[in-house]
């Protein structure tokens, strides 16, 4: 194998070194069987201990109460965008949302033919530089639920701190889920897309609180309901198997290298290492984002010139530091620096950032 770069794509991203060579190593014959766990039936004992060990896991590294279910839903964040507002707002409900950027907007749009909806703090006039506080969030009688985006990885703003409102939570975690423990009190639901902490894309991971799922809007076809995939363990059809067998290594490794603790840690300290490049940096680098509210995994900076962006782009790549042009919507650069991204990747990276200043500064 020729040398791993660092990866610092937003996502589908990368992976733990240790969890993709368990997984080839076990790919064609899986313990034995003579045929790759993907080519079973998803209802032979092998899958079976393999789907059962990951929803343990996800029970006991993300720390969830027992009162909470987590499900494995094909169609990734986007389908709960529509399937959220589809069960929780029943007749007579509605849910405000806090429009803190582009998936937050995605969310609000996708919720809007599936009940009553509003936009209860919106950032836009600020071009989603910030998040907001918690007075600043008007939730109106009637809410069933007030929806965040916990981090934003376009924008790469963040709640650094949880908002303190009358109605339960709905939190999209998609870009920073298992990267810090949450105050499960505070939510019904919680969900996000495997592909940036928790393995391969084709999969959303849903934590729902059990007890709401008998009040959950019955009229709608049985797939899009919570509740069949609750009663069913997340078997009522076919299961992305490959994406969960592959999650189950991810988890196992966030376990042994010291669970959500250590991974908030780590976060805390990569993160600081490039936004001390930036401001440091005399103007160099620029950060849009609010001070207190900038991301640990999704870290943005622009340069001062399309030119000068492009230079850095080309360079870097070619340095083997990878995919860190900035969303197309957005420009500028991003270092998704999630839980498997080495501290050495972003001390390549922030040694990279402060030679390519002396060289064109």
């Amino acid at each position: 194998m020729s040398q791993r770069v660092f990866n610092f794509c937003a996502g589908p991203c990368t992976l733990p070194l240790e969890a993709l060579e368990e997984a080839q190593a076990e790919f064609v014959d899986f313990k034995g069987a003579g045929m790759s766990l993907i080519e079973m039936s998803h209802r032979a004992k092998e899958y079976d201990a393999v789907h059962q060990e990951a929803l343990a896991l996800l029970r006991e590294v993300f720390g969830a109460p027992a009162e909470f279910e987590p499900l494995l839903i094909q169609g990734g964040a986007t389908l709960q965008f529509a399937m959220i507002p589809l069960n929780l707002l029943t007749p007579g409900a509605k849910a405000g949302y806090v429009m803190s950027g582009s998936w937050a907007k995605k969310a609000f749009a996708d919720a809007k033919p599936c009940g009553e909806v509003y936009e209860a703090w919106s950032g836009a006039d600020e071009k989603f530089t910030r998040m907001p506080a918690s007075d600043e969030i008007k939730v109106e009688p009637g809410t069933r639920y007030l929806h965040i985006t916990s981090n934003e990885t376009i924008g790469g703003i963040r709640f650094s701190a949880w908002p303190e409102v009358s109605v339960p939570l709905v939190a999209d975690m998609s870009s920073e889920y298992f990267s810090r423990p949450i105050p499960w009190e505070k939510f019904d639901l919680v969900y996000g897309g495997a592909q940036k902490n928790l393995g391969p894309a084709g999969l959303a991971v849903v934590f729902i609180c059990k007890s709401i799922v008998e009040g959950l809007n019955p009229n709608l076809s049985a797939y899009l309901r919570y509740g069949p995939h609750v009663d069913n363990q997340s078997l009522y059809n076919t299961p992305p198997m490959f994406s969960i067998w592959i999650m189950g290594k991810v988890l196992k490794w966030i376990k042994a290298n010291g669970g959500l603790s250590a991974m908030e840690a780590a976060a805390e300290e990569k993160s600081a290492l490039l936004y001390n490049v930036v401001e440091g940096s005399g103007g160099f680098y620029n950060s849009p984002v609010k001070a207190s509210d900038r991301s640990q995994m999704n870290v943005v900076f622009t340069l001062s010139s399309d030119k000068l962006t492009a230079k850095f782009l080309a360079e870097s790549n070619a340095a083997g530091l990878k995919n860190l042009k900035g969303h197309r919507s957005v420009g500028g650069c991003r270092a998704s620096i999630y839980n498997a991204m080495p501290k050495a990747g972003v001390e390549a990276l922030a040694k990279f950032m402060q030679e390519f200043q002396a060289a064109n500064g």
